[in-house]
């Protein structure tokens, strides 16, 4: 059986880095311990590092670290002709990118804290064909799989 592929979006994988006790971290274990596959693209590593770089400085070498034994898949981000193409995807354009990527790296699931765009909006999974949700909810549909 292929293992479950779980897509971090920023808020995920910067939620993962700073608390040792919440679903995201979890995901990351189960990254490490290679019973899921964790996946990112290259506009997350930027976003992560920008938002700790401004937040919580002190981390940043952890989340490199932590990038790294979680063993996570990075994919590139799609071209701005895709970008342009896909805007009904999601109400907020500065996402397509990371939905793109997520659906061309054919991801299970997209864990994210971004409720207004992405979890409270029903349509975005509908159009996308993935299933989106929290950490949380991500970890309790890998719990059913495993």
């Amino acid at each position: 059986m292929a293992k479950l592929n779980i897509f971090l979006d920023s808020s995920a994988l910067i939620a993962g880095a700073i608390s040792e006790t919440g679903a995201a971290h979890v995901l990351l274990q189960l990254g490490e311990s290679e019973d899921i596959l964790l996946t990112i693209s290259e506009m997350v590593i930027v976003e992560s590092e920008r938002s700790i770089a401004k937040k919580s400085p002190s981390i940043l070498n952890d989340l490199s670290s932590l990038m790294k034994t979680a063993k996570l898949r990075i994919v590139g981000n799609p071209s701005g002709e895709e970008v342009g193409a896909n805007l009904f995807l999601i109400s907020d354009p500065n996402d397509v990118p990371l939905l793109l990527a997520a659906m061309k790296a054919k991801v299970d699931f997209l864990a994210t804290h971004n409720r207004k765009h992405f979890i409270d909006d029903p349509k975005v999974a509908e159009r996308s064909g993935l299933r989106i949700g929290t950490p949380g909810d991500a970890l309790v549909w890998v719990r059913e799989r495993l």
